[in-house]
């Protein structure tokens, strides 16, 4: 978690193979899971976010063995902050209306 606007961007650009100049969110997370920061490019230049757990831990969602990055909606960030293992969460049914042929 040494790493600030610059090395973050270089893993993003040259590890990830991403854009962050495209308006998505970065989420970088400490090896102990109790710490995060999140990039994100503001229109004029990279803002950082930070934040360290007093107690307990992250849980990150893994993604395939060997993959490079995973991807969460907003929903599941808020959740995943909120502190919700998004491994055992389980989303309600909703209503939804049928799109009329035409």
């Amino acid at each position: 978690m040494r790493l600030s606007f610059d090395g973050l961007h270089a893993l993003v650009r040259d590890h990830l193979q991403l854009d962050a100049f495209a308006g998505h969110l970065y989420l970088f997370a400490s090896r102990r899971k109790d710490r995060l920061k999140l990039l994100y490019w503001d229109h004029d230049g990279f803002a950082l976010w930070a934040k360290r757990l007093e107690a307990g831990r992250y849980v990150i969602p893994c993604g395939e063995p060997g993959t490079r990055r995973i991807e969460i909606t907003t929903e599941e960030l808020g959740a995943l902050l909120s502190g919700i293992d998004l491994s055992t969460a389980t989303r309600r049914k909703r209503y939804r209306r049928k799109c009329a042929e035409a």
